[in-house]
């Protein structure tokens, strides 16, 4: 009688990426925030082609007219639709926002994990560029130069906001990468005669990813509000084009008489900050697992501490 052998299965190891998603879909106002940020991505790009109306387009019949079946988000003081407007504006603004956002942070983990690598003179040079940049003006700047620029070159105004809104990013990366050039994975691999950005790709900047994904994530929704209020002046998005800011500014002073030129523009800016800010709760999360613990446990401590404390208790109640 011969023994037969079942072939065992083979069990692999989950990768981070799956661990990192399942905790994400497990967040319900990160999965919701995520959901809501699709469907504005599909409003801004798909929305200019299933309307007949351009953005730039006038309709001298209908001014001021409220929403209808013609003009779905009604018209503005010159006639142009409401509906094609916000989602042109609403494209910009994404645009504007992801692409600083792209921008900002690739920019300050380079200088931020090579000012901490390398140390020395290359890190005193580097971090006085930072302070350098850091009590510059920036709004001042920008207000300078935009209105100076070509009608259309949004693009000018996309780098302008990078350059000065990345320098705390570099400074937390830097103080990472102080910590992490002492590991043994990073003395090992310069032992072994690996060049130093090498190290700094291979093993610098993955193991601050978490920190600079959540960071472009919480950039975006700060880009976006950057440009809607540089624009809300006068100073972002040039006339003929439109922004989320160009529309609220227009349609500011018929907030109440004409509530469809300023309410739609000024409620996706609202809905977009909220889902990006639901996102980036969720990544970090799901890349830092112990950040919800942590606030579990200063919720519960503090609870502990008010039962324990009546004098405490008597104030919170006072107090309502």
């Amino acid at each position: 009688m011969t023994a037969t052998i079942t072939p065992t299965a083979v069990v692999r190891p989950v990768g981070r990426g799956s661990v990192v998603l399942r905790r994400f879909v497990r967040h319900r106002g990160a999965l919701a925030g995520a959901v809501v940020l699709v469907l504005l991505f599909l409003l801004a790009f798909v929305g200019p082609y299933v309307t007949p109306w351009s953005y730039s387009h006038i309709d001298y019949t209908a001014l001021r007219s409220g929403p209808s079946a013609e003009h779905w988000w009604g018209t503005n003081r010159i006639g142009q639709d409401v509906f094609a407007q916000t989602v042109r504006g609403l494209q910009k603004s994404l645009l504007i926002g992801l692409l600083v956002a792209v921008f900002s942070t690739g920019l300050a983990s380079l200088v931020g994990a090579c000012a901490g690598y390398f140390g020395g003179w290359a890190d005193r040079a580097l971090m006085f560029f930072v302070d350098l940049l850091l009590v510059f003006p920036s709004f001042l700047i920008i207000a300078a130069v935009s209105p100076r620029m070509p009608s259309g070159s949004w693009f000018v105004l996309v780098v302008l906001l990078a350059v000065f809104g990345w320098m705390i990013t570099a400074r937390v990366v830097r103080s990472m990468t102080l910590s992490l050039k002492e590991r043994e994975f990073v003395r090992a691999a310069r032992f072994m005669g690996v060049g130093p950005f090498r190290i700094i790709w291979r093993h610098v900047l993955p193991n601050v990813a978490s920190f600079l994904i959540i960071d472009a994530t919480i950039a975006v929704g700060g880009a976006v509000m950057s440009e809607t209020a540089l624009s809300y002046f006068g100073f972002g998005v040039q006339s003929p084009d439109v922004s989320l800011g160009t529309l609220i500014a227009s349609g500011t002073g018929a907030a109440v008489t004409y509530p469809w030129m300023f309410f739609y523009a000024a409620g996706l800016l609202v809905v977009f900050v909220l889902a990006v800010n639901l996102v980036g709760d969720g990544l970090r999360d799901a890349l830092d697992p112990t950040s919800r613990r942590r606030n579990a446990l200063d919720s519960t401590s503090r609870r502990r501490k008010d039962a324990l404390d009546p004098t405490s208790r008597r104030k919170k109640e006072a107090s309502r």
